[in-house]
């Protein structure tokens, strides 16, 4: 009796979200080798540490690549020796034409907006960041430009009232799994009809750098929400008080108050901050140096001013 060949596939991918996608993938079909970023040292020791990615393979015994360089000769010589059917890939890094070209059934990514909207680097938080009431996960396959190549499948569905962009990472993370193993089997079987992009709808999502991530209190109040949940819980939303920085993580929009952008009062156990038309509830907060905290459990502690004014 012939034994009925494994297919060869390549998982590429660094933070947790990929690792669902990574499991379902290689419990179904197996997983020849998954490449992931190099071990970076991270912390306030410094220490070296591997990725999420890289852990999980690990513990389940898939082989780990991890080039410094993705056009390195050595490592090239090794992924065409893998000679892989299917190359799968959940955020990584922008790969060479001779890295995902080498597939023979094709190389996909997930992306995490409903593509061409939101194409680069930050397309969660910047779906929150608008205001966007719906979302969604984009499966396709890699093109010389980033994140224009053409659909395999999309799923579309409802933002959460009041999510962060944390809550619609991990929200995302298993739905993302799901369509990672759904992609691997239609590549597999052929039977798909992937389809190009409108690219005159393609809006941006560029990775955010820190400065951008400073509260400018003359933002409409409800802006300012979405501005802060879209950042949440990283990089985190600032402001200074204090002389101290101070991430805002989560806030709730009241549509009243009028006093002057900036200006901050505490009241029955709330902590209220005014911005342009109305005002925000703070609920969740990040002194600098000190973990993220409940506002309810900040202030049982705080014995400052229970009024004055942010930067």
């Amino acid at each position: 009796m012939n034994e009925i060949k494994k297919p060869s596939i390549v998982f590429m991918g660094t933070p947790e979200f990929g690792i669902p996608a990574m499991e379902m993938i290689h419990n179904e079909f197996g997983i020849r080798a998954v490449i992931t970023a190099p071990d970076k040292p991270k912390g306030r020791g410094k220490k070296v540490q591997p990725s999420p990615v890289k852990v999980a393979a690990m513990n389940l015994g898939i082989p780990v690549l991890q080039p410094e360089r993705m056009k390195d000769p050595a490592f090239l010589d090794q992924l065409h020796a893998i000679d892989p059917d299917i190359i799968a890939i959940i955020a990584f890094r922008i790969l060479p034409e001779e890295v995902w070209a080498c597939s023979k059934l094709g190389t996909f990514n997930i992306h995490a907006s409903m593509l061409p909207k939101y194409r680069g680097a930050a397309p969660i938080n910047w779906a929150i960041i608008n205001g966007e009431k719906r979302t969604g996960l984009t499966s396709f396959l890699l093109a010389q430009k980033i994140d224009t190549g053409n659909v395999i499948m999309q799923h579309e569905f409802s933002i959460p009232d009041n999510a962060t962009a944390g809550d619609l990472h991990d929200l995302m993370m298993h739905i993302a799994a799901d369509m990672a193993l759904e992609t691997c089997r239609l590549l597999l079987s052929g039977e798909y009809r992937a389809y190009s992009q409108d690219h005159q709808k393609a809006t941006p999502a560029p990775k955010i750098f820190p400065d951008f991530c400073k509260i400018k209190w003359t933002m409409h109040a409800k802006d300012l929400r979405n501005f802060i949940h879209g950042l949440s819980p990283h990089p985190g939303a600032w402001t200074i008080w204090g002389n101290k920085r101070l991430k805002i993580l989560r806030a709730e929009f009241t549509a009243c108050g009028v006093s002057e952008p900036g200006t901050f009062f505490i009241k029955d156990g709330k902590f209220f901050i005014h911005a342009s038309k109305g005002l925000i509830s703070v609920t969740e907060l990040q002194p600098q140096g000190k973990r993220a905290m409940k506002t309810k459990e900040f202030l049982a502690g705080y014995r400052g001013e229970s009024s004055g004014k942010f930067e």
